[in-house]
């Protein structure tokens, strides 16, 4: 299969309400067989980083982070979580915030250039998932009381809650998201 690329422009609020033009971001994502290549272009806020090494962790939307949810077979989905200093968390949910596997990238790389990052991570996802049809895209970023939540197509609720499925919009849309 040719190579299917996506653009998820992250321009608003979790809930729909506005941003500032300067916490704008993109992720790029393409889908061909079963591999998944996802490239963030992000501000860069000078949060402080999680603990630990480049690597896996545990807990990062604590952190500076940017996040890309594609709903597959059966209500299945996959959560891609990357961050500026080169941590990372990827995960097979096979039911609403039930992890099934983690899944080692084969590659995830970040650069922090003045006041912005950019990230690459490229994974093998579970033919047990195939196709994806919807995605979603969110960012967190800020500490305490400036703690910010961003979504692509924004989400309901009292507080922030990217495990909604529901609220994915179609792989079939146009490569970007300005249903406005």
């Amino acid at each position: 299969m040719q190579a299917e690329t996506h653009r998820l422009v992250i321009e608003r609020n979790w809930d729909g309400g506005t941003i500032t033009p300067a916490e704008k971001m993109d992720i790029l994502f393409s889908l061909s067989d079963d591999q998944v290549n996802m490239n963030v272009d992000a501000p860069f806020y000078n949060d402080p980083p999680p603990p630990g090494a480049r690597g896996e962790r545990e807990e990062l939307w604590k952190h500076k982070v940017a996040e890309l949810f594609l709903l597959g077979r059966d209500g299945r989905y996959l959560e891609i979580e990357i961050g500026p200093h080169g941590h990372y968390l990827v995960m097979e949910m096979h039911a609403l915030r039930q992890a099934s596997r983690r899944i080692t990238p084969l590659q995830c790389t970040t650069r922090i250039t003045d006041s912005r990052w950019q990230g690459t991570l490229t994974l093998i996802a579970s033919p047990d998932l195939l196709p994806f049809t919807h995605v979603n895209g969110y960012a967190i970023h800020g500490t305490g009381s400036n703690r910010r939540y961003l979504a692509a197509f924004p989400v309901p609720g009292k507080r922030p809650d990217f495990h909604q499925p529901e609220r994915f919009m179609p792989l079939e849309k146009p490569s970007h998201n300005d249903r406005d």
